[in-house]
């Protein structure tokens, strides 16, 4: 064993169809690869770069990791990538005042770098709820640009200025695919030591920044899926992905010769020689056929996965770029680069396969110089330019890895775990509305609870800074109530009212209804209700404010009604305000003077006051007849008092016995009109008939009236 360990970069390509495992070493700017070791997985355990079966793939991890032990020594930690499948892309700016008299160095960058990539998670909140964004996690990003003091520049170590600027595009991958990734890893007792996206890690080897001015498109196709990278203008403008890749042509091959899909696999891979394949499909049967017949068989698979990819491309540039770069093992496919080409319009010399011996400042031996090995060998560099590291924390019983920037805060963890902030602010209380003298109010509830941090058990705040594996516990603040109202509350400076009875003066306090009824001042509001708070106003009122009630003194008259018992309240004394005559209802002002007179003999009621409008009214029916309105008798009321005849002046005794009588309802009909009309029906002339119209139609007398009928009677 040449070398330790601690000393080489190790580096894992997790592929569909296999994984591929590589150590190397730094030296300054170069790279030299010290050994590999690739493990194809037994089942189809993985799909689209997506981990379904992780005990499989751990399974095959572990076989790669053990072979590479026997010849190097234990491996702990490892650099891994995550296929583009279902990947966000934020692209952003960042500034930072930097201080003028100090140089920039490598760390001062590194944090502006990640910050970044921290205010792009805060954008993703911003866009997506809560429960989406911890589903996600950021798998690698790209420097566009750094600017100085406004000015583009190219490197930031070293320099002085005010202020600092990068730009990024950063990724991020849905949750399930990375902690599927550290399932796998953790189960082949790996740990991660860094994490990046496949075309990140590819582009940055084989497209450095001094050839980005160029419109290239980077494609690493894979066994599930093709990665699509885009450069322009001296920077990286974007990351795509389709999920058609070398397994289509397996799964074409498959098809078109009945073949197991290990067979067919096994089959594709010696389409990349001139020599005939020989094969024997499910059923047994065994064939030889050339390679240009059986690649012109699976033509329209390979056509369809040239397709998807150029199409993915014009979305993400706009256009057919200068150039195409074709890396990973579904790049081999037959005639893939020449289609390609056709469907960007490209010549065909643009579009072309590279290996990892296109890798500068790279010393690999001849059997890794396949363009499968370029995006492993990328990893480990990646590993090295731009790590992305996580500390592990727990939050509420839940584990959150997030960047090991420095002075990773409470609230960081908290946003990288996509929790709200704002929801563990207990919520104010529900306000209430009330309706005071007819103009409405609201009454606001109390203030929600701050929510209650602990890390490791001590209080702690949104800004405390954590370390790798701090335990923090959030409460959630509680909610507030409701406002405790009480009627008084709502007293405004009303005052008092100041009146005399009978020559005393009386303060007087306002009076209180809730809902239309009196009420106590210590009742408490609820929810709409409807409080009136007035000085008293009528004569009743203000007697009865004053508590002197006896003068209010009242007494019974009993009669009877229909043979029912009845009690009629009369009052012993007559009422005056300001010496004028006046009832319990007369309206008070302010110093005005009430006066109570007791009477010596009582008034006598009327008929009418002890009955009701309806019983006293005959009920009616309205028509017009010939034009004139006219009023037809439906129900009438007859009144007897006693057993005599009586009318509605007539004044009642204790005692009496009170009778009105209603003749049943009837329908008028057109003849009784001429018991309320003086009209001659004799004919006018000798030749002359009578016609009789009800609402413009014709009519008999016997036909029947109904409510607002126009009555005609004309001799023609």
């Amino acid at each position: 064993m040449s070398e330790k360990p601690s000393d080489l970069i190790f580096s894992l390509d997790i592929g569909t169809r296999s994984v591929v495992g590589v150590l190397l070493k730094q030296q300054e700017d170069v790279f030299a690869v010290i050994d590999f070791e690739i493990a194809e997985h037994d089942e189809r355990s993985m799909l689209d770069g997506q981990i379904h079966d992780v005990l499989e793939v751990s399974q095959v991890i572990r076989t790669v990791k053990s072979r590479l032990e026997d010849r190097n020594g234990p491996l702990k930690q490892v650099s891994v990538a995550a296929a583009g499948r279902s990947l966000k892309t934020i692209r952003l700016s960042l500034e930072h005042a930097t201080p003028g008299k100090s140089l920039l160095n490598k760390d001062d960058v590194l944090s502006l770098e990640l910050s970044a990539i921290q205010e792009a998670q805060k954008q993703l909140a911003e866009h997506h709820s809560e429960t989406e964004f911890h589903h996600y996690y950021c798998v690698g990003y790209s420097v566009i640009n750094y600017y100085l003091d406004g000015e583009m520049i190219g490197n930031l170590i070293d320099q002085r200025g005010s202020i600092a600027n990068v730009e990024i595009i950063a990724t991020f991958l849905p949750r399930i695919v990375v902690d599927s990734l550290m399932t796998a890893l953790k189960r082949a007792d790996l740990q991660m030591n860094t994490l990046t996206l496949e075309p990140i890690a590819a582009i940055n080897i084989l497209i450095p920044s001094s050839m980005r001015k160029l419109n290239i498109a980077l494609v690493d196709i894979g066994a599930g899926t093709s990665d699509i990278a885009l450069t322009a203008e001296g920077t990286i403008t974007a990351y795509g992905m389709v999920p058609v890749a070398g397994d289509e042509i397996t799964e074409a091959l498959s098809q078109a010769y009945l073949l197991d899909f290990q067979d067919a696999e096994h089959i594709k891979r010696q389409l990349q020689t001139d020599q005939p394949v020989t094969f024997t499909d499910i059923l047994g049967m065994e064939y030889t056929s050339s390679v240009e017949e059986m690649v012109k068989r699976i033509s329209p698979d390979i056509e369809h996965l040239a397709e998807k990819i150029s199409h993915k491309i014009f979305e993400l540039n706009g256009s057919s770029p200068q150039a195409v770069m074709l890396i990973g093992g579904g790049s081999l496919t037959p005639t893939l680069p020449e289609v390609l080409a056709q469907k960007l319009q490209l010549p065909a010399t643009r579009v072309a396969v590279r290996g990892a011996d296109a890798i500068k400042n790279l010393v690999l031996n001849d059997s890794l110089k396949g363009p499968e090995f370029v995006t492993p060998i990328g990893i480990a560099v990646a590993a090295q330019s731009h790590p992305i590291k996580y500390l592990t924390v727990s939050l509420n019983d839940e584990e959150v890895r997030i960047f090991d920037l420095k002075k990773i805060q409470v609230g960081d963890v908290m946003l990288h775990a996509g929790i709200n902030i704002k929801k563990l602010y207990g919520k104010p209380g529900m306000a209430i509305s009330v309706h005071v003298n007819g103009k409405l109010k609201f009454l606001p509830g109390t203030l929600g609870e701050a929510p209650h941090i602990m890390v490791n058990g001590l209080p702690a705040h949104f800004d405390t800074v954590v370390k790798n594996n701090d335990v923090i516990t959030v409460e959630a603040g509680r909610d507030g109530t409701s406002p405790d109202v009480l009627v008084r509350d709502l007293i405004e400076d009303i005052g008092t009212l100041d009146v005399y009875i009978n020559e005393q003066l009386y303060s007087l306090p306002p009076l209180f209804e809730r809902n239309e009824q009196p009420c106590e001042m210590t009742e408490k509001i609820q929810d709409r209700d409807r409080i009136q708070i007035r000085l008293p106003r009528t004569v009743q009122e203000i007697i009865i404010a004053a508590r002197r009630t006896n003068l209010l003194e009242t007494v019974k008259l009993s009669y009877t009604l229909n043979q029912r018992g009845k009690t009629a309240i009369l009052r012993k004394a007559k009422l005056y305000v300001n010496d004028k005559e006046a009832s319990l209802i007369s309206s008070v002002s302010q110093n005005d003077r009430i006066t109570v007179e007791e009477i010596s003999m009582m008034e006598k009621p009327t008929l009418s006051s002890l009955l009701s409008e309806e019983e006293l009214v005959s009920l009616s029916m309205n028509v017009t007849f010939n034009g004139m309105p006219l009023q037809l008798p439906i129900i009438k009321t007859e009144l007897f008092v006693n057993g005599n005849p009586a009318v509605p002046e007539q004044l009642i005794e204790d005692g009496d016995s009170i009778e009105f009588k209603a003749s049943p309802p009837v329908t008028p009909i057109f003849s009784d009109v001429f018991r309320y009309i003086d009209i001659d029906l004799g004919k006018p002339g000798p030749s002359t008939q009578m016609k009789t119209c009800i609402n413009g139609e014709p009519a008999h007398f016997h036909s029947e009236l109904k409510e607002g009928d126009q009555l005609e009677l004309i001799w023609e």
